[in-house]
């Protein structure tokens, strides 16, 4: 439905991406996202933030864990670099336009589209019907989330690309439903090696703080000799490392470790096997394991500093919340006016 839509010139160019606090920052969400955040803030193009809770809630989440991963997860954001002054930062519960638009959306998107986001049946799987019935609203909640900001670039990883295409589908048909260019038709930015970072204990899965074994994954809150030990005991295979890339294929965990020191590092992987084609694993993972350490250490220890201090943090999310609303008000009542609500 959306192929060779253009975004109009008309919007101002703003980012938007959305974080769920469902606990457990992992090297994945740092490489995949906020490290990716922080780089981008100070391109001057207006970036937006957001702990998105409301998506969080969408499967039972005990309430007290709810509002320390929520501080956790925005102490993430700043300990990686996004600065509250340059971008807004807040938790999406404190802007309501979140909420009242998704709910216009879902009078727009269709049953059918929703039933064929891969998410939902993932999630839901054969228990569908049990399945809250925000699981299944989700992608137009998402929609929202980015439409009530007119955002023009939402970076986000390659599992919600489908979600970003529901985005732009929901605007076309809002935007021909009632006659108007109102909302952009946005793009979304899915980039770089270490976009998808995979399981330290198998190349071939996504790295996950749902994985029951923690040596899977590193956390943005391991220490620095945690670190050390995971990529000491991640699973490589026997060769030596290739000089390019194309001789990584069919080496999943080979492959993983060397996209993450690109990514650390801020080399391309091709650049890395220049430099480190040849060598064994056994020299390459301490290479690897000092980089990690020198670039993730002191994002923990800042994280840790933060989490000391909740009332600094909830006093950043409520500042972010107004500059939020500046933003958002002025779009949902329009879209209310363009609906035919007499507010």
């Amino acid at each position: 439905m959306t192929e060779g839509v253009q975004t109009s010139p008309a919007f101002t160019p703003r980012v938007f991406s959305g974080i769920q606090p469902s606990g457990g920052l992992t090297l994945g969400n740092y490489l995949g996202a906020l490290k990716r955040f922080a780089d981008s803030q100070n391109k001057g193009v207006e970036s937006i933030f957001c702990m998105v809770d409301m998506h969080a809630i969408t499967v039972w989440q005990d309430p007290d864990a709810l509002r320390r991963q929520t501080r956790e997860l925005t102490a993430g954001f700043i300990a990686s670099g996004v600065d509250p002054e340059k971008s807004i930062l807040f938790n999406q519960s404190q802007v309501s336009a979140h909420a009242e638009l998704a709910w216009i959306f879902n009078c727009v998107a269709r049953m059918g589209w929703m039933q064929r986001m891969t998410q939902w049946k993932d999630k839901a799987g054969k228990n569908q019907q049990n399945a809250s019935l925000g699981l299944f609203a989700y992608p137009a909640l998402m929609a929202a989330d980015i439409l009530v900001y007119h955002a023009t670039e939402v970076p986000v990883g390659e599992d919600q690309k489908q979600h970003l295409e529901l985005t732009r589908d929901i605007a076309i048909k809002f935007n021909n439903d009632f006659g108007v260019d109102f909302f952009p038709i946005t793009e979304p930015k899915i980039e770089g090696a270490a976009t998808r970072v995979m399981s330290l204990r198998d190349g071939s899965k996504k790295m996950s703080k749902s994985d029951p074994s923690d040596m899977s994954r590193i956390n943005m809150t391991d220490d620095a000799d945690t670190i050390a030990n995971k990529i000491r005991k991640a699973r490589t295979d026997p060769d030596a490392l290739p000089s390019e890339a194309k001789g990584l294929e069919d080496r999943p965990e080979a492959r993983n470790l060397v996209n993450i020191y690109a990514a650390l590092s801020d080399m391309t992987v091709d650049q890395v096997l220049t430099d480190v084609g040849g060598k064994q694993f056994s020299e390459f993972k301490p290479m690897l394991s000092d980089l990690a350490v020198e670039k993730l250490s002191p994002i923990s220890m800042e994280m840790a500093r933060l989490m000391e201090h909740p009332d600094e943090i909830d006093a950043i999310l409520r500042r972010g919340a107004e500059r939020a609303r500046a933003i958002a008000n002025p779009i949902i009542e329009r879209t209310f006016e363009i609906v035919g609500m007499i507010r």
